[in-house]
């Protein structure tokens, strides 16, 4: 089946522009995805003159955003999103299913930009002040999603359900006339001398072939986007995991599986890494899981030594203060007052409560020192006390490898910045090509961080494509 023979608009549904309009003059043919038969479809020479199409490779946060804001700007656009599974899959599963919309700590968009290992010199432009969290909240409460912010930042509808998001999302998207279609995947692009964008479309084992106007890759880590980047000139960051938590190899620690810390400092030491990078140290809530290391401190690291990590196999050194707001004078002191006070008791039942330690870590820092389980505070020597306080400081793991962040994988990789104008997100090589979201090289700590750059991308790329959209409109209908 080819489009070749004229342009062709592809709808879900019942919505059709086409189908009020006068029976004379035939221009257009409409695809319909459940009979796959071409019916000619009657328009009148201004409609056919003015239409054009807009191919959104990607159903996810970026490209559905994008389409939605495309054809609010541009409603004569025909938009077309095709998605190889479900849309919006990973905003169904992220946040533990409650979905992480945003951050809601960083209205200031030069400290917002810090959060991004991959971008955080190039998004301290006009990407975030185009659209940034505070947009991104005032968008969704506009359309009926009730939001929180946490503690933490961290902003989740009220609801506490992924599905709030989704269903606003789809919901505005098919009022707006934005078709969707899945199962679909564009395995080859071209463009004509023309400027038109020629897809070769791959459903099941049906082949199909599209005319866009314009194309907005939003395809995030999956290899179809840089593939189609690739073909249209783009060169590609080789992808690496970002966001993952570490493997530690200690049969002690793994005990501890569910034990969290409040505020850790953590600091992170690869061999193959003779440079200091000063986000390679973290302070922030840490959790111990049965196979490692876990929590928003790790997860920062993971992001920040991503490509090092990559290049050192995923081995190196992690030190561990477990009292950063205290000098270690300081603990030496209160180690002291506490043997002088409770010289009877056991060290392994009684410790200082001023750290704010889980007694089964306490426990773990004494077998960690060796110190024999019926052991009286009495006993405890001014050496062993200095011991105790430089462990608690200085707590090193040795990385063994890495888990996976199932919440949210996110790759550090993709289209690199410098290839895309930040301000359109329209390709530097290729008119009228644009990127929105993670197929870029840019890729953001936890916290909401990754799902902002998705809408401030689609948001802008959607923008952009439909005020060149709307500029052809009026140029044609002035023709006409």
């Amino acid at each position: 089946m080819s489009f070749s023979l004229a342009r062709f608009f592809l709808q879900i549904g019942n919505s059709s522009k086409a189908a009020n309009i006068s029976s004379s003059n035939y221009g257009y043919l409409l695809s319909t995805p459940n009979t796959r038969k071409f019916t000619a479809i009657p328009t009148t020479r201004a409609h056919k003159s003015i239409e054009e199409l807009l191919v959104v490779v990607g159903g996810g946060a970026a490209g559905v955003y994008g389409a939605i804001r495309a054809k609010t700007v541009a409603p004569n656009l025909n938009v077309v999103v095709m998605e190889k599974g479900k849309p919006l899959s990973k905003v169904k599963v992220s946040g533990g299913g409650r979905c992480n919309v945003t951050n809601g700590h960083c209205s200031d968009h030069m400290i917002l930009a810090e959060h991004y290992p991959r971008g955080h010199r190039e998004l301290k432009g006009s990407f975030f002040n185009t659209h940034g969290p505070v947009d991104t909240m005032s968008w969704f409460s506009d359309h009926g999603v009730a939001l929180k912010i946490e503690d933490d930042g961290r902003v989740f509808p009220t609801s506490n359900s992924s599905s709030s998001i989704i269903d606003c999302l789809l919901t505005e998207a098919k009022h707006k006339g934005v078709s969707l279609q899945t199962g679909k995947v564009v395995i080859n692009a071209s463009v004509d001398a023309g400027g038109k964008f020629h897809l070769k479309i791959e459903k099941r084992t049906v082949f199909e072939s599209v005319e866009a106007d314009y194309l907005l890759i939003a395809s995030g880590s999956s290899r179809q986007g840089y593939s189609l980047a690739t073909q249209l000139g783009h060169s590609i960051v080789d992808p690496v995991p970002s966001l993952f938590t570490f493997k530690i190899e200690d049969s002690l620690l793994a005990e501890l599986s569910g034990v969290t810390f409040p505020k850790v400092e953590a600091k992170l030491k690869l061999e193959n890494v003779q440079r200091n990078i000063p986000y390679l140290k973290q302070v922030g809530p840490m959790l111990v899981t049965h196979w490692g290391l876990s929590g928003p401190v790790i997860l920062r690291l993971s992001a920040w030594g991503a490509r090092d990590l990559f290049t050192s196999g995923y081995k190196g050194m992690l030190i561990v203060d477990f009292i950063p707001d205290l000098h270690i004078e300081d603990i030496k002191s209160i180690l002291s007052q506490h043997k002088n006070k409770f010289a009877k008791q056991k060290a392994v039942n009684s410790f200082p409560s001023e750290f704010g330690l889980a007694k089964r870590f306490w426990k773990y820092i004494l077998d960690r020192e060796s110190l024999i389980g019926d052991t009286l505070w009495a006993s405890i020597s001014n050496n062993f006390i200095i011991s105790i306080a430089d462990l608690l400081k200085h707590c090193t793991f040795s990385i063994k490898g890495k888990g996976q962040f199932k919440d949210e994988f996110v790759t550090a990789g993709g289209v690199p910045l410098s290839e895309i104008y930040l301000n359109t997100m329209e390709s530097k090589i290729c008119p009228r090509l644009f990127f929105a979201g993670e197929v870029l090289n840019v890729d953001g700590v936890t916290g909401g961080f990754n799902f902002q750059n998705a809408w401030s991308g689609g948001y802008i790329a959607g923008t952009s494509i439909g005020e060149l959209a709307a500029i052809e409109d009026t140029q044609k209908e002035g023709v006409l």
